[in-house]
């Protein structure tokens, strides 16, 4: 049984025999394969992984297992060489320029001084950091999704292994605007709202945070109207009517107009209008008629607009910059009838495009977790996954939405996309996994597996013979993170060629979303695009990763600048226009996306609704949101912004230039001792509380509050810059270890009360010298300057092992 295996593997795991996780997933091991992995081949593989490629992967694709591991043999024998070269090139880079600052600061140059960075950059080039610039290059990837490749949009990111996340993050192409604003922050708190008497003179609350619930419990019809206020502001800024607004609005209804249906709108005054833009209108479904008696059976019986022989009850799909947006309408329903024009919500499109995350969001560290991971985007490609869950005392079910059907303006039946265009992001060529061994008993690159896998889950899509189609256009679409430059990108191209010959697809099926969040990938972006100009379909920047990569490879220049100021920085705006300058330079626009980073802070809706169209004005085609509501709020920006319009604008401006780009964030002064504290104190906070579930509980991906009690969204992005800021400041002696190491033991406390009403959290301030967690959070400072391009995934793997271990030999 699975649990059999799982004791086994543990106990395998926790054998003094067992190398670290460091040297395990650092750089390719020779481990000696237990007894009870399976041989299949020259390769011993964990029985977990057998058990999912057998009955999940291989079924349905005309491939067999043995196949299948046969590919992965022959893929590692030929390129697991290329990725060890280039990872001892990583090495061998951050080595040299460690050297460049020591030997400058021993001959008394002030490496924090701006006036050392035309040196610096000579000494880039000089050791092929900075690659030479070969000139414009022109992307040339074929067969992408119009939602990926035209419509500007949100973009999900989700663990993939939580079946029931995942679903949500599949279904969030559709989403409520009424629930999305009803649940959040975006429409204010009132007096009445909170419980205070008094009638219809209400006052705002200005606190920002998130709406409480109605004093009843139940549907605020104050806050109700808030909302639908709100939608008819909306209304009227992207659908205008050709006269009067959308909160005068008394019914609407489709109405031929020759052989094509309009809009038609009755107002308060009893005046008809249609919209401003006729166009807009693109079908409808449902009764919403008849306007008038013409065709009635009595025609001496008298039926008005407003008041028809049944209640209307329908939808009305408008399409705005590519956008659908439904309006439904239900005069039955209790907010319907409520509700002047009858709509009782408005369905948006939102997230158009979301990725299944295997690397940053999820904690996935032995075989058995990457079965339930391959599982998972097994359903998904196939339309088959589903997860069970309880509401209200009722077992349900969750499942992929279906497509959405319509009559358009001619009055044939037309059908919208109900779910995402799912995009798989793999693990980085760092990552080695034990899962399977080869027959010289060592380790293969984990990014080879997930590739194998990817792309055996697509193949019943590719075929047309899975549930629902994902990709209409026959492409498979995986996301590539923690690349170094154009050589690393050449080499994924070559895993993704190999990998089209092993399942006889087309060449170029597989397409590559490049994950600009590696400081020598932004320098050399251009480049990174050349290696891989048929096959790319997405560029984005990862400010997060970018940021702990730039304070790694600055880490001997001197202190660098707390986390609040990183922003601030002149490196941060070079990197996010760069990104947009080359991506459109490079022929991006209507070839595929160009992309922005994540939102952190899930309950604030309303600073995301004021801050996130930063993104589409600053030419992103798509940006990162942490759930279907945010999404939904998202979508918002993109009625608001003509992104095309706005990237050909942005066309026209002079190009971001590499010199600011490395500018390294490093302080000019030093914080006083009150403001030293205080980022010590909050850097620790925020580590503990991600590192404490990641290794005892396996979340990936937490909300977590921070000192404040604001949560705020982190995964191993967010910690490595934590851990490398104040591995940098202890290295420069802005802090000492006996100061990391009480300030750690205090803030162990504070983590320890924000969890206390979780039932499965182990305190750690108990037993800090033994608490597997609390080491592996210090261990991220203390050796975050050794540890490679400053990844925490090496440290969080080797303890999450531990603890599971360390968990079964409780049982």
């Amino acid at each position: 049984s699975s649990h059999f295996w799982t004791k086994r593997f543990l106990f395998y795991l926790s054998s003094s025999a067992f190398p670290s996780r460091v040297d395990l997933f650092s750089m390719a091991s020779v481990v000696a394969a237990p007894e009870w992995y399976v041989p299949v081949g020259s390769l011993k593989i964990h029985p977990a992984l057998v058990k999912v490629v057998e009955e999940t992967v291989c079924p349905g694709t005309g491939f067999s297992p043995d196949y299948f591991w046969s590919c992965l043999d022959q893929l590692t024998h030929e390129l697991r060489p290329e990725v060890e070269s280039c990872l001892k090139r990583r090495d061998e880079l951050q080595a040299q320029i460690n050297a460049f600052y020591e030997r400058s600061r021993a001959a008394g140059a002030d490496t924090s001084a701006p006036e050392m960075r035309p040196q610096c950059r000579s000494f880039l080039k000089e050791i092929g950091y900075l690659e030479e610039d070969r000139g414009p290059v022109s992307v040339a990837t074929q067969f992408v999704d119009p939602e990926i490749a035209e419509i500007p949009a949100p973009q999900l990111v989700v663990p993939s292994d939580n079946a029931r996340y995942v679903l949500n993050a599949v279904n969030a192409r559709w989403g409520s605007l009424f629930d999305a604003l009803y649940g959040f922050d975006v429409v204010p708190s009132t007096a009445v709202q909170i419980g205070a008497v008094g009638g219809a003179g209400f006052d705002l609350e200005a606190s920002g945070k998130p709406a409480p619930p109605p004093p009843s419990g139940g549907y605020n019809p104050v806050r109700g109207e808030a909302v639908i206020e709100f939608a008819n502001g909306l209304l009227d800024e992207i659908a205008p009517l050709a006269a009067g607004k959308w909160s005068e609005v008394k019914r609407l209804w489709p109405k031929f107009v020759g052989s094509t249906q309009q809009l038609e709108l009755l107002l308060q005054d009893d005046t008809t209008t249609s919209l401003k833009t006729p166009s807009l209108f693109v079908g409808s479904v449902g009764s919403l008629g008849p306007p008038n008696s013409q065709g009635l059976a009595a025609p001496t019986q008298k039926v008005v607009a407003n008041r028809p022989c049944l209640p209307d009850k329908g939808r009305i799909f408008l399409k705005h910059n590519g956008l659908h947006l439904v309006l439904e309408v239900d005069r039955e329903d209790s907010i319907g009838k409520n509700s002047l024009s009858g709509i009782k919500d408005i369905t948006v499109e939102a997230a158009l495009t979301a990725i299944l995350d295997m690397e940053d969001s999820v904690s996935a560290v032995d075989a058995e977790d990457k079965a339930r991971v391959y599982s998972n985007i097994c359903g998904v490609m196939r339309g088959t996954l589903q997860a069970p869950f309880v509401k209200d005392g009722k077992s349900l079910t969750r499942r992929a939405s279906s497509d959405i059907w319509m009559r358009d303006t001619k009055g044939d039946a037309r059908s919208l996309p109900g779910r995402v265009v799912a995009l798989v992001r793999n693990v980085g060529h760092h990552m080695f996994t034990d899962m399977v061994l080869t027959s010289d008993g060592r380790t293969v690159p984990e990014g080879f597996v997930d590739c194998l896998v990817t792309v055996g889950a697509a193949l019943q899509d590719l075929r047309g013979t899975g549930r629902f189609v994902n990709s209409r256009m026959g492409s498979v679409y995986i996301v590539k993170p923690k690349m170094h430059g154009p050589r690393e990108v050449a080499l994924t191209c070559s895993i993704f060629g190999r990998a089209e010959e092993f399942f006889g697809l087309r060449r170029n099926t597989i397409k590559m979303g490049i994950m600009d969040e590696e400081r020598r990938t932004s320098a050399n972006l251009r480049e990174c695009i050349r290696a891989a100009a048929e096959r790319v379909f997405f560029i984005n920047t990862g400010f997060l990763d970018r940021t702990g990569d730039e304070i790694h490879t600055c880490m001997l220049a001197g202190p660098v600048v707390q986390k609040a100021d990183m922003k601030k920085q002149k490196w941060i705006k070079a990197y996010e226009d760069a990104n947009v300058d080359i991506g459109l330079f490079s022929g991006f626009q209507g070839k595929g996306q160009i992309g922005k980073g994540m939102w952190a802070k899930p309950d604030s809706m309303k600073a995301m609704l004021e801050a996130k169209i930063a993104e589409p004005m600053a030419g992103a085609s798509t940006a990162w949101v942490p759930s279907p509501s945010a999404a939904a709020l998202h979508s918002i920006h993109y009625h608001r912004v003509d992104v095309t319009t706005r990237q050909m604008q942005l066309a026209m401006r002079p190009p971001a230039k590499v010199e600011s780009l490395l500018e390294p964030p490093l302080l000019q002064e030093l914080p006083d001792k009150q403001a030293i504290e205080h980022e010590l104190r909050e850097n620790a906070q925020s580590i503990l509380g991600y590192v404490v579930r990641w290794v005892d509980l396996g979340v990936g991906c937490s909300k977590v509050p921070d000192l404040s009690n604001v949560g705020l969204m982190e995964d191993r992005a967010t910690l490595r810059i934590s851990s490398q800021l104040l591995a940098n400041w202890l290295h420069h002696g802005l802090v000492s270890e006996g100061e990391i190491r009480s300030v750690f033991a205090e803030m162990a406390k504070v983590v320890d009360q924000q969890n206390a009403r979780d039932k499965a959290y182990r305190p750690m301030s108990t037993n800090l010298d033994t608490n597997i967690a609390y080491q592996a959070a210090l261990k991220l400072v203390l050796d975050g300057k050794r540890a490679p391009n400053g990844y925490t995934e090496f440290t969080l793997h080797d303890a999450r092992r531990k603890a599971k271990a360390a968990f079964l030999s409780r049982l």
